[in-house]
């Protein structure tokens, strides 16, 4: 098992390495030469980008809608499963509502603001993106809410938690309102449950720590500083003392350094977030190869569809939030059309929630065409601000939540809690995630490990 562990970290480093290479180390060209997206294009992306009219084949009306995720770089995990969630919700209304062909335009972020942001620029000026949806990563967002205002173009169902995309909504709503409503919540609003679980653990006396100490670490970028600010206030005020604070390249796999100046301080928890596979890989295997003893929280490691087979026995006991399991009817639908059509397994925090964000866009341009019979940036956003902000339509067909809402007092912000936007606690026992969080769904008590 280890050996193919260490030849899948293996390769996703040498992949991740050569593909982080390949932007280092020149100046990045203008946007009139680098191309909004580096994959190879889909058939769907040849016609996409192979029209320069306004018209569809048969002389409908064509909305152009931009997608952006990391189809390259450290995260191109995640943006495959971005991409063939879009594809598999986008092939089920056959590319069409009402009169209008919907033509993709792929906007590859590299997982790199300034990269996605010119990328996104060029999308929307030489490809004629008119909406957007989806993005991964928080640093990319802060980064495109620029573009999106600058060109007053909606960006619909955004993945990137941070704060700093709140504050930057709050700080000109007119402005900033095009990035229409966060498809991730603030870091506050969701590790709450780490806290709960910890604490509860700790006075029942099924946990007993020799002392209430943290490190706390993360990706180098808005959401991992944001998650680990978010982690040491809530514990700081249970008591916790933070003995270190660390962040890291988004392509580092690299850690036994760090896991050794770990085992000097001998925390208690070891705590953080990364949005990179082949990091928590090379993390959690390192630190069950030098003995860590700490329990560690690895935020957003089953975000990854093939995370056992990147960490094996090392994720034993981790714990981890992540989105529900696919279920019902319509859940294992996508998952079966995902694998046929991929090859592998996409994890609900990814794919799910992108196929969710897709089918999310899918029904709000339904309904704009239902009320207005046009789909342009101008009615999609119009029926954002005085429908959507409202709370008075939101989306209850999605495979991962029970329902995407938001209202005055959460947006950019969904509602978050029982029945609307909420993730269980797990923890990971020889590759099965195993609810401890909240209560009423607990599979187990949290349980130290061995």
């Amino acid at each position: 098992m280890k050996a193919s562990i260490r030849h899948w970290l293996s390769l996703i480093a040498v992949v991740g390495l050569a593909l982080a290479l390949a932007g280092c180390g020149t100046t990045a060209p203008e946007a009139e030469t680098e191309p909004a997206a580096t994959e190879p294009p889909t058939e769907v992306e040849e016609e996409s980008q192979s029209s320069e009219s306004d018209e569809g084949s048969g002389g409908e009306n064509v909305l152009k809608v931009g997608v952006l995720a990391p189809y390259s770089g450290p995260a191109a995990l995640s943006g495959k499963e971005f991409r063939g969630s879009a594809e598999i919700a986008f092939d089920q209304i056959d590319w069409q509502i009402g009169s209008y062909e919907i033509k993709p335009v792929w906007i590859d972020s590299q997982s790199d603001p300034a990269k996605a942001s010119q990328a996104y620029e060029q999308a929307v000026v030489q490809e004629g993106v008119q909406v957007a949806m989806l993005n991964w990563h928080s640093s990319v967002a802060v980064a495109c809410m620029e573009v999106a205002a600058k060109h007053q173009v909606p960006h619909i169902a955004p993945f990137g938690a941070t704060e700093v995309v709140n504050e930057t909504f709050h700080s000109d709503p007119e402005k900033y309102g095009y990035w229409t409503g966060k498809w991730w919540a603030t870091p506050t609003k969701l590790t709450q449950g780490y806290i709960e679980v910890l604490e509860d653990a700790i006075s029942s006396g099924r946990w007993t720590p020799e002392s209430k100490t943290v490190a706390l670490y993360g990706e180098d970028t808005d959401w991992g500083r944001s998650f680990a600010s978010a982690l040491r206030g809530q514990l700081e005020e249970v008591g916790w003392e933070v003995v270190d604070e660390e962040y890291f390249p988004g392509d580092q796999v690299e850690f036994y350094p760090y896991i050794n100046k770990l085992n000097n301080l001998n925390p208690a928890l070891l705590a953080g977030t990364h949005t990179g596979a082949a990091a928590f890989a090379g993390l959690l295997t390192q630190a069950e190869e030098l003995g860590l003893e700490a329990m560690i929280i690895a935020d957003g490691l089953g975000r990854f569809g093939e995370w056992y087979e990147l960490t094996g026995s090392s994720s034993n006991y981790v714990l981890d939030q992540i989105t529900p399991a696919f279920t019902g009817p319509e859940g294992q639908a996508y998952l079966e059309a995902f694998e046929d059509r991929y090859g592998f397994t996409p994890s609900a925090s990814a794919g799910g929630l992108a196929y969710d964000g897709a089918g999310f866009f899918i029904a709000m341009a339904q309904k704009v065409y239902e009320e207005t019979g046009e789909l342009t940036s101008e009615t999609i956003y119009d029926f954002v601000q005085n429908k959507l902000w409202t709370g008075e339509w939101s989306y209850t067909d999605g495979i991962v939540m029970q329902e995407y809402k938001f209202t005055q007092d959460t947006i950019p912000d969904p509602v978050v809690g029982a029945g609307y936007y909420i993730f269980p606690i797990v923890q990971y026992v020889e590759g099965e995630a195993k609810t401890v969080f909240p209560p009423d769904q607990a599979d187990m008590d949290l349980t130290p490990k061995e």
